[in-house]
């Protein structure tokens, strides 16, 4: 059986339905991901482990198949006839083959993504610490993706960004772009964010903080004249800041908060929500630092921006409910859903 055809065929499926992502396992058929609802392909017979197993050979380099035989669990990237990216994870389960592929959608602007054009200002800061947080799968890299656009068609900058694996590509415009893959151009997220101080750095795209000697050099990279972007998987502003001191051992607790007080710019939490016309659309939050949520980080008293955000539409902030009911009023989504992807569904009510 050609498998790298097979594959492409069950990529196109995806691409023609809209859907977002792929699952593959051995013992059932094919399924995809569209508008966040799972579709069972079923007319399409059940996958063998033969069959992944094929697969993944076809599709994976010789290093990146052994990497997955041995550790059993592998990530990467894939590059379908030049038109479209896939991000993928192998593994195994109850000694299975199993694959997840996430299409990488093409590069679109902040407007066409219906994210707010304050976006657009951050992304031409000179430096500072700017997250796009939320759980997986609700367009964080997306997000990142159309500001590191932006900076690259707008403006001359030296733009490095470090990723496991490399999902978007740009092509260099008036920037340079670097793109390094963990793994492949680099050992790990903290040697590479090392090397950027090295490398006439002017904007460091980080895909994701996972330990704390990554987030604590690249806070100390916004600190000294870069502009740093990155994405965690927390729900809100406050969350997220929290997430960050916590993950540092007590001792170093009050350095990280003074460091993030001083060099954070903002932090962006948003949810894909589905539209009554079809298709996702974000909800948002938005965080912007500025004296009185950097006083609240450094005395410890975090859990008090969410009120600042809520009071904060003046200077450009944006509160989870106000942005869905402005959805529901301008007839995007629906009231169930608003009430359903709200982190407080007893506001929104007084809200609506």
């Amino acid at each position: 059986m050609d498998y790298k055809k097979e594959f492409e065929e069950l990529v196109l499926t995806v691409i023609r339905e809209s859907g977002s992502d792929l699952h593959l396992g051995a013992g059932r058929v094919p399924a995809v991901r569209v508008n966040g609802e799972l579709i069972f392909l079923l007319k399409h017979p059940a996958l063998t482990q033969e069959d992944l197993l094929g697969v993944l050979t076809a599709i994976l380099s010789k290093e990146a198949l052994a990497k997955f035989l041995k550790t059993k669990e592998v990530d990467f990237s894939y590059d379908f006839r030049g038109e479209a990216r896939l991000r993928g994870n192998a593994f195994f389960q109850k000694g299975l083959i199993s694959a997840a592929f996430r299409l990488v959608p093409k590069v679109r602007n902040i407007a066409e993504l219906h994210l707010p054009p304050i976006l657009g200002e951050l992304a031409k800061r000179r430096q500072g610490f700017f997250l796009v947080v939320g759980p997986v799968g609700q367009g964080k890299s997306t997000t990142l993706a159309a500001m590191i656009d932006l900076i690259n068609n707008e403006q001359t900058r030296n733009i490095v960004t470090i990723e496991d694996p490399i999902e978007h590509v740009y092509t260099p415009n008036k920037s340079i772009v670097s793109q390094r893959e963990v793994g492949i151009d680099t050992a790990d997220f903290h040697t590479a964010l090392k090397s950027a101080f090295r490398e006439d750095v002017n904007v460091i795209m980080v895909g994701e903080m996972r330990e704390p000697e990554t987030i604590s050099t690249a806070v100390t990279a916004a600190e000294t004249g870069h502009l740093v972007l990155s994405t965690l998987h927390t729900n809100n502003a406050s969350q997220t800041i929290d997430r960050i001191i916590d993950s540092f051992p007590g001792h170093q607790q009050d350095q990280i908060r003074v460091q993030l007080a001083s060099s954070l710019l903002g932090i962006f939490s948003q949810r894909l929500i589905p539209r009554i016309a079809g298709g996702l659309i974000p909800a948002y939050e938005l965080l912007l630092n500025n004296k009185a949520v950097a006083h609240l980080i450094r005395e410890k008293r975090t859990h008090e921006i969410d009120v600042v955000i809520e009071t904060g539409s003046e200077s450009g902030m944006v509160d989870l409910n106000h942005s869905l009911m402005e959805l529901t009023r301008v007839g995007e989504i629906t009231v169930e859903n608003a009430n359903i992807y709200s982190l407080n569904p007893k506001g929104l009510e007084r809200l609506m």
